[in-house]
């Protein structure tokens, strides 16, 4: 009875140990997302405020019917064309950044030649050396390509930029992969680009996603490259065009709140369109 009652006892008390554990670990986790979340919330309810609510009272709830601001930001400003040159400027680097990426991933994960570890430590180099330290070199380099105050000189950068972190999420992805797909489809007479495209590719999506994502956020958010590039207000991105909106005695804080709201929208909902795809590419290594 002392050793059935004794294992009782430290059974009772792993069982609490692991409850406190995950309790603790949920406080931490609800802890982590109000601080999180506070912002984008406290930056939706500026939007639908007037400056004097905003300074008079920052975490009240808004008139959610009081649209002035978003009226006023599009149609008394240029945001549209900053929304548009930023979709621009963002979605032909995306598909840069995933086709050329994928393109050297498979190569450099599924083909053996000489070379194929330099080049994948050339590529991994490239993150951890900031561009940005490369500024008046790509500065000169744009100037001589004749693309100065024009959006190939971000499209150009942005590529760079995202192309090691893309390669290396991709290249560690597919050397998951079974060989015997590949041997299948070459036995039926499949080409090595339609193996790549039509086989492989469905089967990399969600790491796809993991590197779309990891690389449209800084890209939409990138305030410092359109600030040296891009001088034509016509041509300006959201996060230089909103600057704009910042006058040198006062600013109009609703409406800016509201223009950060609306150029925020787009990066939330493709999260939220693509959650499903990148939660299956973070956990595929656990669950293999």
């Amino acid at each position: 009875m002392s050793a059935a009652a004794d294992n009782a006892y430290y059974q009772r008390r792993g069982i609490l140990g692991t409850l406190g554990r995950d309790g603790l670990l949920q406080i931490i986790l609800i802890a982590n997302t109000i601080i999180m979340l506070a912002p984008i919330i406290i930056m939706v309810f500026s939007a639908f405020k007037t400056t004097p609510q905003i300074f008079q009272s920052p975490f009240s709830l808004p008139d959610f019917s009081h649209i002035g601001n978003f009226v006023k930001i599009w149609t008394e400003t240029n945001f549209l064309r900053y929304l548009l040159n930023s979709f621009v400027v963002t979605g032909a680097s995306m598909v840069l950044i995933l086709t050329l990426g994928t393109m050297a991933a498979y190569a450099i994960g599924r083909y053996q030649f000489t070379g194929s570890g330099f080049i994948l430590m050339f590529f991994l180099a490239g993150l951890t050396l900031p561009l940005k330290l490369a500024i008046i070199p790509l500065f000169m380099l744009m100037r001589d390509l004749s693309i100065l105050n024009n959006q190939l000189s971000l499209i150009f950068v942005y590529t760079a930029m995202g192309l090691p972190t893309t390669v290396f999420i991709m290249t560690g992805f597919i050397r998951t992969l079974p060989n015997e797909l590949e041997d299948a489809a070459r036995m039926d007479g499949a080409s090595e680009a339609r193996i790549m495209w039509s086989i492989m590719l469905p089967l990399v999506r969600p790491a796809m996603v993991i590197a779309g994502i990891q690389n449209v956020v800084p890209i939409w958010n990138d305030f410092f490259f359109p600030l040296v590039f891009i001088q034509n207000d016509n041509l300006k991105t959201l996060p230089q065009g909103l600057t704009t909106f910042m006058g040198e005695y006062t600013t109009d804080w609703g409406v800016l709140f509201a223009g950060l709201t609306l150029s925020a929208a787009p990066i939330i909902l493709i999260y939220i369109v693509l959650s499903k795809q990148f939660i299956a590419g973070m956990t595929s290594g656990a669950v293999k």
